[in-house]
């Protein structure tokens, strides 16, 4: 594809009047920091993000299909990642070049009020996320150290490709309390939504229900992390693998 056939996919000037608007709002957001932004994305650029989405077969062995932990409970069920940018299409490695970019950065500081952002060029743990039908992911708070850099983690943005989703599918983004008692919100994962939030030892989400959409269809998004070079003051930055929550039974 030529330079010339490279279209934004970001509108960064809509993008940096809500960051102005919605500041207030993401910092005050329950149960911690966060915020949904519907039509991050357009149709077409979801059309052309979906259009070189790869097919399990075009993957690597980053295809993670359940993950269990010491005791046995499953955390991850039915779930592909392809971190790799070599194994994604063109379209896709340029919405990367975007959520990387300066300006992309300038919009998260502005929103969230963390400065000094470094994106993540390895994607470790980011990247193309697939669950497929019976597919879930255990509520988690994500490992907190950068493994290549040791840099903090601060963000996390998804961006959801899942057209034509019913809410019978389920899948919702699932936001806890840090106790573990209360489910505060949940998020449809509707094809061009976005949402991005804080990341903390305490920040717990996930999808832990299992999903019922047609064999046929899956529930896709892409995935970056935010860094910075230490955490603020009274914040901790004591090294953490991810952990993992059960959700209370109802």
């Amino acid at each position: 594809m030529s330079q010339q056939g490279i279209q934004p996919l970001l509108d960064f000037d809509f993008l940096q009047d809500f960051a102005r608007k919605h500041a207030d709002e993401y910092r005050n957001a329950e149960p911690f920091p966060h915020i949904v932004i519907d039509h991050f994305l357009d149709e077409k650029s979801i059309d052309l993000l979906l259009a070189t989405f790869p097919e399990p077969k075009k993957r690597d062995n980053h295809d993670d299909e359940s993950q269990k932990l010491k005791d046995g409970t499953v955390a991850q069920y039915k779930k592909h990642w392809v971190s790799m940018e070599l194994r994604v299409g063109l379209p896709i490695r340029h919405f990367y070049w975007e959520l990387n970019s300066a300006e992309f950065i300038s919009f998260l500081q502005t929103l969230t009020g963390v400065s000094a952002l470094i994106p993540d060029p390895y994607r470790a743990g980011g990247g193309l996320h697939e669950s497929k039908a019976g597919g879930f992911l255990m509520v988690h708070a994500d490992y907190n150290k950068q493994p290549e850099t040791d840099l903090d983690r601060r963000l996390n943005i998804i961006v959801y490709l899942n057209k034509n989703w019913k809410e019978s599918y389920g899948g919702d983004l699932e936001l806890w309390t840090a106790d573990m008692k209360t489910c505060v919100k949940k998020v449809a994962p509707l094809a061009g939504r976005a949402v991005i939030f804080s990341t903390g030892s305490d920040t717990y989400h996930g999808h832990p229900t299992p999903l019922t959409c047609p064999p046929d269809m899956s529930r896709k998004s892409i995935s970056t992390f935010y860094y910075s070079n230490g955490r603020p003051v009274g914040e901790s930055d004591r090294p953490h693998v991810t952990i993992w929550k059960k959700t209370p039974a109802v």
